[in-house]
């Protein structure tokens, strides 16, 4: 067996790989014979078929099979070991290649085309200047996250009269053109929200409103003849709602208020552990650093954009085997028409490039991600799931077996394990580059991401 690597240009090469019987004999032998055993063909006992026979009708698919498995492991070996640096998969060569006879040839000659990654330097040092984002807490953050605790202990109490929010429970019936209750018309239990009506002249229609007072309304006018609203609230079929256009009378029956929750040691002991803070003061100081550590991420992650910029602009453009690379995306695309490849070939390749200089990057930092690298980063990510919902103290068995979930499924493992490179790529970065330290707003951050 030979293989050998032609340079065509800078950015691609001729792979050609040469097997002799030598090479893949054996094999094909040894493959031969263990169909021989299992074969069962009429006429023969199991394993005593002829080998003459089991090679007319198994020798060329076989033979076929033998020799592209050395080609692919022959192929694989020698770009590893003689490192080189591939784009993409070699692909067989068009023109060269010469017909492959598995009746006729002994020896084969295989010729693919390469695509060679460029050769750059992609590097960073401390008269690099990168701009690196605090996103500043505010009080408002921090009052909008300490209401949302307070509500989550909250409970619904009745109440006499009616206030804005208040939920009305009560007989709602259809009225004729005279204003009396209409004969077979619609008599039913609802449940409203009057803050919520579209017309305001309606909604001041139960201003103050008490326990068994009659008020009479419009709901079509009420809430702007919402179809889905008004068929909930009398309970008629949507197709129904546009021609109901009738007054109701509604007697209150409930009025109910939701009261939120006192903000003391029960909370605090809920959303952090027990005991972890024991006041006011400690609570709304340690909800803002939780708010601050979630940020730190989004500034990193902004600090590696600005630092792809950056790099792209010193590295510049990169050359590559178009042509090859344009057949390599059809082949991907095979469901996409021929457009598809023009339209987006260009944003591949500048992402591409940036998958490179970062591979350098990686590589120049030493960087590895280990099992736990991975497991702890699913826990973050599961804690920041929970962290959403307003649970900050998460046991670490149920973490755990979250985390675990993730792992199991392959495009999670993916996704984490670039988190992890791209966490620890911004941990290393920072210390490489002159920072240019900015506080923003979250109003003006999300800004620079539209």
């Amino acid at each position: 067996m030979n293989v050998s690597l032609q340079n065509i240009d800078k950015v691609s090469a001729l792979l050609t790989v040469k097997l002799e019987k030598a090479d893949y004999q054996e094999k094909v032998d040894k493959s031969l014979k263990n169909l021989r055993q299992k074969a069962q063909i009429p006429g023969f006992r199991k394993g005593m078929v002829p080998m003459s026979l089991v090679k007319k009708m198994y020798g060329k698919s076989v033979l076929a099979e033998e020799v592209n498995k050395l080609l692919s492991d022959s192929v694989y070996k020698y770009i590893q070991d003689n490192k080189v640096s591939i784009l993409g998969e070699p692909l067989p060569n068009e023109d060269k290649q010469k017909d492959i006879d598995f009746d006729t040839m002994e020896e084969f000659e295989f010729l693919f085309d390469v695509a060679l990654a460029p050769e750059f330097k992609a590097e960073v040092s401390a008269d690099d200047k990168v701009d690196y984002y605090t996103i500043d807490v505010t009080e408002e953050m921090v009052n909008n996250q300490v209401k949302a605790y307070t509500q989550r202990s909250g409970k619904y109490e009745k109440v006499d009269a009616y206030a804005d929010n208040d939920m009305l429970k009560g007989l709602l019936a259809e009225l004729d053109a005279e204003g009396n209750t209409k004969e077979g018309g619609i008599q039913v239990e609802g449940v409203m929200m009057p803050a919520y009506m579209k017309n305001d002249e309606q909604k001041a229609i139960f201003a103050n409103a008490k326990v068994n007072d009659v008020l009479v309304f419009n709901p079509y006018t009420a809430w702007d003849g919402n179809a889905a609203e008004l068929a909930s609230l009398l309970k008629i079929d949507k197709e129904a709602v546009a021609e109901m256009k009738s007054n109701f009378s509604f007697q209150v029956e409930e009025i109910t208020r939701f009261v939120e929750g006192e903000l003391n040691q029960e909370i605090f002991d809920q959303v952090f552990g027990k005991d972890v803070v024991k006041s006011e003061e400690e609570f709304r100081a340690k909800v803002k650093e939780v708010i601050a550590n979630q940020f730190v991420a989004d500034g990193d992650y902004k600090f590696l954009l600005d630092v792809r910029k950056m790099l792209m602009e010193k590295v510049g453009k990169l050359e590559f085997p178009d042509a090859l690379l344009k057949r390599i995306m059809r082949l991907n695309n095979q469901d996409k028409d021929e457009k598809f490849v023009e339209d987006n070939y260009d944003k591949s390749i500048e992402e591409l490039t940036w998958h490179l200089i970062k591979e350098q990057l990686v590589k120049a930092n030493d960087i590895k991600v280990e099992q736990d690298d991975i497991l702890n980063m699913a826990k973050e990510a599961t804690r920041a799931q929970f962290a959403q919902y307003g649970m900050l103290s998460v046991p670490e068995e149920i973490l755990d077996n979250y985390a675990k979930e993730m792992l199991k499924k392959k495009e999670s493992i993916e996704g984490l394990v670039n988190r992890v490179v791209e966490t620890k790529l911004a941990s290393a970065l920072k210390t490489q580059v002159k920072l240019e330290n900015k506080n923003i707003s979250a109003e003006d951050f999300n800004k620079m991401f539209e």
